[in-house]
């Protein structure tokens, strides 16, 4: 299989080289940081961008919020089936 990303360095824009499972936690950051979350459920949602600003907005079903965040807190989260786009 050809790979088009081999050689180059993949860009901040996107797209991520993978997706993977958010649990929500008042305490604990995301492995990587988040180029952008995926949203399953829509409903409020509580998270630390990556300068470490605290942010709650609503989402709907099947969203895509391109923002870099670092944790998604529990305590103010109703959203649920996140999923965080990531570069690694």
């Amino acid at each position: 299989m050809t790979n088009p990303f081999a050689n180059r360095v993949p860009p901040l824009s996107g797209p991520a080289t993978d997706i993977v499972p958010v649990t929500p936690d008042d305490a604990i950051e995301m492995d990587d940081v988040a180029l952008a979350l995926y949203v399953e459920t829509g409903g409020s949602l509580s998270f630390i961008t990556l300068h470490g600003e605290t942010r709650v907005v609503q989402v709907t079903d099947h969203m895509i919020l391109p923002v870099a965040c670092r944790r998604v807190n529990v305590t103010g989260t109703t959203a649920t089936g996140l999923h965080a786009m990531v570069m690694v």
